[in-house]
């Protein structure tokens, strides 16, 4: 028998990125839960709005969805702890600028470059709706078809509200074909 646990968010765990953006012209990062696919070509990244970098992402339009991994886990987890508008967050990643103006970090092993096509402001947060322009993937966790390998890749998964990380497991089946 289930238990009504109240008005809970129970859509998780969900990937963590780092958010990057230029703000006065030099790139900055947050880290973020709060993120999700809305159609085949856009997402959605979801920020408080007190945020310093959001005031880069209205400015320009641009930004960056860096997945996070296990292997620069606690460099993300620093973002999420530091404010950019009391600390210069610009030289915390090495970086390369992508083709449409946003600041990719360069050892994301996925980063999605995105223009937002809106904002859906709402209790606080700014709700940024981004077309994905272009999607940058190191060769590492590409399969022979030049697609994400995520029996090689294993972006780092949050949970809230116990506040912790988890690495992607295993294959469960192949979808529209478990007959179940």
């Amino acid at each position: 028998m289930k238990k009504n646990i109240g008005a809970t968010l129970a859509l998780y765990p969900c990937p963590v990125i780092v958010v990057g953006a230029m703000v006065n012209e030099k790139p900055t990062w947050t880290l973020a839960a709060h993120a999700g696919t809305v159609a085949h070509t856009h997402l959605m990244v979801s920020l408080m709005q007190a945020h310093y970098i959001n005031k880069g992402i209205r400015e320009n339009g641009k930004l960056s969805v860096n997945v996070v991994d296990a292997s620069w886990l606690a460099k993300a987890d620093k973002m999420g702890t530091i404010s950019g508008s009391k600390v210069d967050k610009s030289e915390e990643f090495a970086w390369t600028m992508g083709e449409n103006g946003a600041p990719l970090i360069d050892e994301a092993k996925v980063s999605i470059e995105c223009e937002v096509d809106g904002n859906y402001e709402w209790e606080h947060f700014d709700q940024f709706m981004c077309k994905i322009l272009a999607t940058y993937a190191d060769e590492s966790v590409l399969n022979e078809k030049g697609k994400i390998n995520y029996h090689v890749f294993k972006p780092a998964m949050f949970e809230f509200p116990t506040y912790e990380y988890f690495e992607l497991g295993g294959k469960l089946g192949d979808c529209g074909r478990m007959n179940g």
